[in-house]
């Protein structure tokens, strides 16, 4: 009794030995933490943000420790958020009150509940956990946010509300949980987490109110194995596994590698999402209701999203989007007789036409580049800031740029179907279109919360207009007379 007693002092031993969850067949079988569950509870930090390959177990590791800590430390107060109310509440029952109700009962008897309904449990000894979707009030000693991605990209009004309300609510100096996988380059939660890779790769520790970067890959876990008979390693794979591993990656077996190639198979474009290898390539991956998710996946296998350079011998054409108060965005593009090269791209906002105009009369001076045409939306006849009432298009032509004005299309999904149907016909820089891509990336849908489904519409947000200029492409390019040899002429302005 007393050896069990001491026991009871350590939480690595009641986490492997006092606590039985339901596994994914439903059986009921005692908690022990895998590997990777081991290596975060070596490495804790305060604050902890985990980028994540899926089925790795984190949600269920977290919330037993918090369960753990409620139980063996008084007036503790927790908070768990999930992207839906109805998930943080199934948390709640199978995360905390189903490995409670299963507990010895002589420890239920020293821990007893006060408190229990769907959203909130409560102890004797003034410890408690709450669930919800936002959790904007009271203090918590711990906080778990599962899937912050997908609160993220799904619904940003609410992951405004996590941010400045549920992380609030943290005491400074207490521990702090987000995981998630991936879901595209913008928001809360990819911000978070390239900050905290910034911190290590500039090898100093976090301070207790900067956040602490894990990144558990999918070889990381020993389940992720398949008999390798039969199992057909591709040229394309052979080089996947080949650059992943000059990335970092540890060389794999080769069970390891049949086992990653039936399930990408099986997920498709999903897999570098769901089960990345590297954190750049979880950020790359497509997103959950993205347009152009598909062929953008296809141009990166193509290695059409690369090193793509200006060339002197072939015009430069320009793609444009107008916003007043919002960005102002542009593609600069050349077509080689097959294939649309993008070759640059510039977003800025509350500027001015001639703002526009002085760059790209910089960025052609620096090249050498003449200009083909230019291409701008049905809205150029807006009238520009500061301009004495004139016209974007008046304006630009008083710069000496003339506009090729594209008409609006009818119906927006017109444009983006466009788009689908050129892409597989072009090829991007990475470097000097960078911004332009992630904004291809992440162009989506929005979606219904009330409803849980993805509407016909896309979201507008930070990718819109890059997305809207390229849509400027796609509707309105048409294919010039070619020219036998491409002259310098002399021009007004920049053109």
């Amino acid at each position: 009794m007393q050896d069990y007693e001491a026991k009871l002092k350590s939480p690595k031993w009641r986490l492997n030995n006092l606590y039985w969850i339901e596994d994914k067949e439903g059986n009921v079988v005692l908690f022990k933490m895998n590997r990777a569950q081991e290596q975060l509870l070596s490495e804790l930090d305060f604050l902890n943000i985990i980028l994540k390959a899926r089925q790795l177990g984190f949600s269920t590791f977290i919330d037993i420790l918090i369960l753990d800590q409620c139980l063996w430390n008084s007036n503790t107060s927790a908070g768990i958020i999930a992207d839906t109310l109805d998930n943080a509440k199934g948390l709640l029952s199978a995360k905390i009150k189903f490995p409670y109700s299963r507990l010895d009962e002589a420890i239920k008897e020293r821990k007893p509940l006060v408190k229990s309904n769907e959203t909130e449990v409560e102890w004797e000894n003034g410890s408690s956990v709450k669930v919800g979707a936002s959790l904007r009030s009271g203090t918590y000693q711990l906080l778990h946010i599962s899937e912050y991605g997908k609160i993220c990209a799904k619904s940003p009004d609410k992951a405004k509300e996590v941010k400045s309300g549920a992380l609030n609510t943290l005491a400074p100096g207490c521990l702090g949980f987000i995981e998630s996988t991936a879901e595209g380059q913008e928001g809360d939660f990819y911000e978070k987490t390239q900050k905290a890779r910034a911190i290590v790769e500039s090898g100093r520790k976090p301070n207790p109110l900067e956040w602490k970067f894990h990144f558990f890959a999918w070889w990381m876990d020993d389940r992720y194995e398949a008999d390798p008979e039969g199992v057909v390693i591709t040229k394309e794979m052979a080089e996947y596994f080949d650059k992943k591993e000059k990335e970092g990656v540890p060389p794999l077996s080769d069970r390891k590698k049949a086992w990653y190639v039936l399930k990408e198979k099986e997920q498709g474009e999903d897999m570098k999402k769901e089960y990345p290898s590297t954190p750049d390539e979880a950020f790359e991956a497509a997103i959950e209701g993205a347009y152009f998710a598909k062929q953008l996946t296809t141009l990166r296998k193509l290695k059409r999203i690369g090193s793509v350079p200006f060339d002197p011998a072939l015009p430069v054409n320009t793609f444009w989007d107008l916003g007043m108060d919002d960005s102002m965005t542009i593609w600069l593009h050349q077509f080689d007789g097959s294939i649309h090269r993008f070759i640059g791209y510039y977003e800025n906002s509350g500027e001015g036409m001639s703002h526009y105009i002085n760059w790209l009369r910089d960025w052609r001076d620096t090249r050498g580049a003449v200009w083909g045409q230019h291409f701008g939306p049905h809205d150029l006849n807006v009238r520009e800031l500061m301009a004495e009432g004139k016209t974007r298009q008046e304006v630009a032509q008083g710069l000496g740029i003339k506009f090729e004005v594209v008409p609006r299309v009818a119906d927006k999904r017109d444009g983006i179907e466009a788009s689908r149907q050129i892409l597989p016909l072009c090829a991007f820089d990475e470097e000097e279109c960078s911004t332009g891509i992630k904004h291809l990336t992440n162009y989506r849908k929005d979606f219904d919360e009330k409803n849980g489904v993805w509407k016909s519409q896309p979201r507008h947000d930070e990718a819109s207009h890059g997305a809207d200029a390229f849509q400027t492409f796609s509707t309105g390019w048409v294919k010039p007379v070619t020219r036998k040899k491409l002259k310098a002429r002399p021009m007004k302005g920049i053109v």
